[in-house]
């Protein structure tokens, strides 16, 4: 394995582990520009502003949400994680038309992202997340 792959899986693993522990000054430093392409619901969250309002947005109705990842790859400039999204309903939810106060409820649904990397880079410039929009809801029994 290459010295640039290690760095971009070690790159990816602390991207993520960040994420559970809330870092979000750390999470930004992960990039070299900071976007996100959300597979599920189409929205683009490009930019450090941009995406630091969907960390808090994210965050509120599920403060402890965290990941555990199942597997990691990579391939050309970029880096395919499969992992477990796990989070406590503490915050209100919104929910098209309407807003879910908390229940306390736990969930944990398999998704998968992609991140790719600008050439010969080990910063992030695009996270894909690919997930079924409505398993967290599911999850909660909110449907």
């Amino acid at each position: 394995m290459s010295d640039l792959v290690e760095r971009r899986l070690k790159t990816v693993r602390d991207h993520m582990a960040l994420e559970c522990v809330s870092d979000w000054d750390a999470v930004i430093a992960t990039f070299e520009h900071p976007r996100y392409e959300m597979y599920g619901s189409g929205a683009v969250f490009d930019g450090e502003e941009a995406v630091r309002g969907y960390f808090a947005a994210s965050r509120t109705p599920f403060p402890d949400q965290s990941n555990e990842i199942i597997s990691i790859a990579h391939g050309g400039n970029t880096v395919l994680v499969e992992f477990w999204l796990m989070g406590t309903h503490l915050g209100p939810l919104k929910l098209p038309g309407r807003v879910v106060e908390p229940t306390g409820k736990s969930f944990r649904v398999r998704m998968a992202a992609t991140f790719e990397f600008g050439e010969g880079s080990d910063k992030i410039i695009c996270e894909r997340p690919y997930f079924d929009q409505g398993a967290v809801v599911r999850e909660l029994g909110l449907t």
